[in-house]
C-alpha cells in the first residue's frame, strides 16, 4: 500500500523529507506548502525541472487524496495546520517546534476525536532519540537536574523543540528537584534559566553550533551528562520523519517523541 503524503515547508526545512518521499517506493508526494511558491509545481520551485507535484498556499488547500501531512513549517503555523489536518481525517507528523505542553493536548484530543494519529517530535534524529530515551530512565532514579540547549546564533526560538520536549517528557516521568526556589535566588533569578515543565533551561545561541542538547543529573559527589549533538545534514532527520510517516496511518491520538513511537513499533 502506497501513503500519499503532502509536505507543508517544502521549499524550505522540508525540502529535504520531500526529496526522499518522493525516492521511496512506498510513498507518494501528492502535494506540499509553500506560501512563496504557491501556484508552481515543486520541481520549478526547487529550480529543476517539474515532476507533476503542485504547491498550495495552505494546507487546507493541500489535503484532498492526502493520508499523512509532514509539517515542518514555524512555530507560527504549525499548530493551525495540524488541528487542519486532523479536522479532515488526515495523520499529521510533526517536525515543527514551539508547541507548548497544552498545544500537544489540544492536538492529541482532536487526533482521538477524529479517529487519526499524529507523530510529534522536537528532533527526528535517531540518535537523539535514544538520548532522550536514556534520560527518561535516568531521571526516575535522580531528581535533580538541569538542560543545556545549544543552537547557532542564527536560531530565532528557545527553547528548541528538543529542550522543551526534553523538559516536558522529564517532568512526567518525576518532578525536579530544586534545593533553591528559582524565586529566592538572590542576585538575578533569570541568570537560573527559564523554567520549562519544572526544570531550568538554558538557551546558548553561538555560532559553530546547529542543534546540541545536554541534560545534567547530580546526586552529591557525582554527575551524569547525557548530551546530543547534531551535525549540518539534513539525513538523521529525514531517516526518523520517514520512519513516523509509515508509522502514523492506523494510529489514533498523539505519540510524542521518536523513542515513544520506537518502543510502541518493537
Amino acid at each position: 500500500m502506497t501513503t500519499r503524503v503532502c509536505v507543508a515547508g517544502a521549499t524550505w526545512t522540508g525540502r529535504p523529507i520531500a526529496e526522499a518521499i518522493r525516492t521511496a517506493d512506498d510513498l507518494d508526494l501528492r502535494a506540499a506548502v509553500s506560501r512563496s511558491a504557491a501556484g508552481q509545481d515543486l520541481g520549478t520551485a526547487w529550480r529543476v525541472e517539474a515532476f507533476g507535484v503542485p504547491v498550495h498556499a495552505s494546507v487546507g488547500e493541500a489535503l484532498d487524496g492526502v493520508d499523512v501531512l509532514v509539517d515542518y513549517t514555524s512555530d507560527e503555523v504549525v499548530r493551525v495546520n495540524a488541528l487542519t489536518a486532523v479536522e479532515r481525517g488526515v495523520s499529521v507528523v510533526i517536525g515543527t517546534s514551539g508547541l507548548s505542553a497544552n498545544d500537544f493536548r489540544e492536538i492529541d484530543q482532536a487526533a482521538r476525536d477524529a479517529g487519526v494519529g499524529v507523530v510529534a517530535a522536537g528532533n527526528f534524529s535517531l540518535t537523539a532519540a535514544m538520548a532522550q530515551a536514556a534520560a527518561l530512565l535516568v531521571a526516575r532514579h535522580l531528581p535533580h537536574r538541569e538542560v543545556i540547549d545549544y543552537a547557532s546564533a542564527g536560531k530565532p526560538d528557545a527553547p528548541s523543540g528538543t529542550a522543551r520536549e526534553l523538559a516536558e517528557r522529564l517532568d512526567e516521568v518525576t518532578p525536579n528537584a530544586i534545593e533553591v526556589p528559582i524565586d529566592q535566588t538572590r542576585g538575578r533569578p533569570d541568570a537560573r534559566g527559564a523554567t520549562i515543565a519544572g526544570t531550568q533551561v538554558h538557551s546558548l545561541r553561538l555560532p559553530s553550533f546547529v542543534v546540541s542538547t545536554e541534560v545534567l543529573f547530580a546526586l552529591p559527589d557525582e554527575r551524569l551528562s547525557i548530551r546530543h549533538d547534531a551535525g549540518a545534514s539534513p539525513a538523521p532527520y529525514v531517516r526518523g520523519t520517514l520512519l513516523a510517516v509509515r508509522a502514523v496511518v492506523g494510529r489514533v491520538g498523539l505519540i510524542r517523541g521518536l523513542d515513544t513511537l520506537l518502543v510502541s513499533t518493537q
